[in-house]
């Protein structure tokens, strides 16, 4: 098959929807399908095969984010030139709207994975407000009944989508987890080079740090646990915005000397960092699916985890870790002590069904899953596509498309008035 990516976010920024396109993106060319990805452009680009780049406003308002722009110019006649089977959207803006635009030019299907809830980073843009976040869930609904079907990447996302009145068939997909690369690291190689003590318990995080990942109530929670004994490390992979306030709290709790921050990893020194923790400890609230979860638990590693979207279908309590119900650092330090007490006491049923959870997320699993999907649209549309030679076809589909997002945005922003008059 002929496969496009539209995506918002794209390497080399480093994300969970970046990873994720990323990884769908080698596994089906592993499995013989042409991809072709259309990306926003960041400095400095080396060339790549098989990616268009297109111009974008570079961090956002201050944030690591690269906004693309919506027309990219000749991109039209690269996709014509590419023959696309199916048209597959990691966002509903931006280049989500032009996804909408190439799947009715080219008579293709359109997929759209709903990978975030976007409500959750209306902080991004100066001004955030209740009607913002009314009009980002109602565009997203909107965007989803554009599709031809829908991919949620847990079952708590599926009911939300559900709920907020998506109507397209919505079906759940997740990012798989290269289970290998994850279970490979040195965990010695990482402790030498972090000066972790060999014997040390290491608390360990990995993911872009910011806001919205709730990286405040995690370093106080870590920090209250890391206080009870002087063996204790705190070892996080990533960067953001958040990282001074990290590094802040713990210096005001007396444990700098106990935090190991490594930026931003890849590759064999990312597995490697994995394996050199004990317990990956989690509570962002605002994720669609346990992504870092899985990979976490393919290293071995318990997980203790705020109970939210995304983190519920993959910890299970007491068996691969802790889902901590209540939002307290309190409760979230009493959680990793438990795994603290238990695995020094020689316990290993936890890694190992660890193990067996990240085996049920492979990632070979969840492409075949989205092939067999994309065949399945693309035999009921083969019909409308065959009739698509004639150029006023490509244009009427066109303006058909323009229509279509004219109406969803102008429902998007009536529904958010509506809603903003009822809170008042």
């Amino acid at each position: 098959m002929n496969i496009v990516l539209f995506t918002n976010t794209y390497t080399p920024h480093v994300g969970g929807v970046a990873r994720s396109v990323a990884a769908f993106r080698d596994e089906y060319r592993e499995a013989g399908h042409r991809v072709l990805v259309v990306a926003p452009t960041f400095p400095d680009m080396p060339p790549e095969e098989d990616v268009v780049r297109v111009p974008a406003l570079q961090n956002f308002n201050a944030s690591d984010f690269s906004v693309a722009l919506p027309l990219p110019s000749g991109l039209n006649a690269t996709l014509e030139a590419f023959e696309p089977d199916v048209i597959h959207s990691q966002h509903p803006f931006l280049l989500g709207m032009t996804a909408v635009r190439a799947a009715r030019t080219f008579a293709v299907p359109l997929v759209f994975t709903h990978h975030t809830r976007y409500e959750e980073y209306t902080h991004y843009v100066p001004v955030d407000s209740p009607a913002l976040k009314a009009f980002v869930i109602e565009l997203a609904t909107r965007y989803a009944n554009l599709a031809d079907r829908v991919f949620a990447p847990s079952e708590s996302i599926r009911d939300l989508l559900l709920e907020r009145g998506v109507t397209t068939p919505v079906q759940v997909i997740p990012t798989g987890v290269y289970v290998e690369r994850f279970a490979a690291g040195d965990r010695n190689a990482a402790r030498r080079r972090w000066e972790l003590p060999a014997d040390a318990f290491v608390v360990g995080h990995m993911g872009r740090l910011a806001e919205e990942k709730n990286i405040g109530f995690l370093a106080d929670a870590v920090a209250a646990f890391l206080a009870g004994a002087g063996d204790r490390y705190f070892l996080v992979v990533g960067s953001g915005d958040a990282e001074a306030d990290l590094v802040e709290r713990f210096r005001a709790a007396g444990l700098a000397e106990r935090l190991v921050c490594s930026g931003v990893l890849e590759g064999q020194a990312l597995a490697d960092a994995m394996n050199a923790m004990d317990v990956f400890a989690f509570a962002s609230q605002s994720e669609t699916q346990g992504m870092v979860l899985t990979e976490a638990m393919a290293a071995g590693l318990p997980v203790v985890g705020l109970d939210a979207p995304g983190v519920r279908e993959v910890v299970r309590d007491r068996h691969n870790g802790r889902l901590v119900a209540t939002a307290s650092p309190a409760a979230f330090a009493d959680a990793l002590g438990w795994v603290h007490d238990r695995l020094a006491a020689g316990e290993d049923g936890l890694a190992a069904s660890a193990r067996e959870t990240a085996e049920a997320f492979s990632m070979a699993r969840s492409a075949a899953a989205a092939v067999a999907c994309y065949r399945e649209l693309q035999r009921s549309s083969d019909a409308g596509r065959a009739e698509q030679d004639d150029l006023w076809d490509q244009v009427r589909n066109r303006i058909r498309a323009e229509l279509e997002i004219l109406s969803s945005l102008t429902a998007a922003g009536d529904g958010a008035l509506e809603e903003s008059q009822r809170e008042r």
